[in-house]
């Protein structure tokens, strides 16, 4: 019992550790999403560690009582692990970051937080869209802010008894007149 009480206080300070110099690594390189999601998520992870490892310490087999409870917490926490992983994913490759228009799962807006289960996007309607990262780390995304510039098709309608070549006069001149447009 000695054993177990040293080894869960071991884990819960060093939890404190690892956390903390996470989040201060990803804070000086400048990243803090990044460290928002990963200080908690090692200090969860040595947690959860030390709250399985602890109990199980026998004198004859530490790693003995492992087996079932690894396996049960897996399945009870598929999902929420799987949308952490892919949250870890997206801001170690940065696909995307906070301000940058996408669209993702037929959704269209502006990201305003990436969090350690799910991204929040603004559509352009004011509506927040709250996606799960394994969704946006598996489907193709539109990252529409990539590049300064950005080709647009627009079909526009007109009579078949219209002059075709002063209504493209029309569209040339009134596109030249607008700011940004090429």
């Amino acid at each position: 019992m000695v054993v177990a009480i040293v080894v869960a206080s071991v884990f819960c300070l060093a939890d404190h550790l690892i956390g903390r110099s996470v989040n201060r690594a990803a804070n000086k390189r400048g990243r803090k999403s990044l460290g928002e999601l990963g200080g908690p998520l090692t200090r969860w992870t040595t947690v959860i560690v030390g709250s399985m490892f602890a109990p199980s310490i026998t004198p004859d087999d530490p790693i003995a009582g492992l087996d079932v409870s690894s396996v049960a917490n897996g399945f009870a926490f598929k999902d929420i692990l799987q949308n952490m992983l892919a949250g870890i994913l997206i801001l170690l490759r940065q696909p995307f970051e906070v301000g940058d228009q996408i669209v993702s799962d037929g959704h269209e807006g502006t990201v305003k937080k990436i969090e350690n289960r799910v991204t929040m996007i603004t559509t352009y309607d004011g509506r927040r869209v709250v996606t799960p990262n394994s969704v946006i780390n598996i489907d193709s995304i539109i990252v529409s802010t990539t590049f300064e510039t950005r080709r647009s098709e627009y079909d526009v309608g007109i009579g078949y008894n219209d002059d075709w070549h002063a209504t493209r006069c029309i569209i040339e001149k009134t596109c030249a007149a607008v700011d940004g447009v090429e």
